[in-house]
């Protein structure tokens, strides 16, 4: 199975040079990562990351996560994923760019040709 994380491309990069993601200031208040399932993408786009840029999605084999990756209630009572330990960059299974035209999200294709 595999879960999504959104993140900021420079907060990425400084995860790559220290070999794990330890989140973003929301993450890190929160005492976890959020993360999201493949159907909730558009909602937590839409609903945290409404005009940004810059973003990346995030791709992660949750079987590699262990017993600290829990499915709880958030929004409208949907179970997503959250992890209690930073995110080791060997369960990442790939990074791709999320393109904003006309101020609309557009998810990579390789998510919607089932590579994720």
């Amino acid at each position: 199975m595999h879960i999504f994380k959104i993140v900021h491309a420079v907060e990425w990069a400084g995860a790559v040079r220290f070999g794990c993601y330890k989140g973003s200031e929301k993450d890190r208040a929160d005492g976890f990562l959020h993360f999201s399932k493949a159907e909730q993408l558009h909602g937590t786009l839409a609903k945290h990351y409404r005009g940004m840029s810059g973003l990346l999605l995030v791709c992660v084999d949750a079987e590699r996560l262990g017993s600290e990756l829990k499915f709880e209630a958030s929004r409208d009572g949907d179970l997503f994923p959250h992890l209690y330990l930073p995110l080791p960059l060997a369960a990442v299974m790939w990074t791709e760019p999320i393109a904003v035209v006309d101020g609309e999200f557009h998810l990579p294709k390789q998510l919607a040709a089932g590579g994720g």
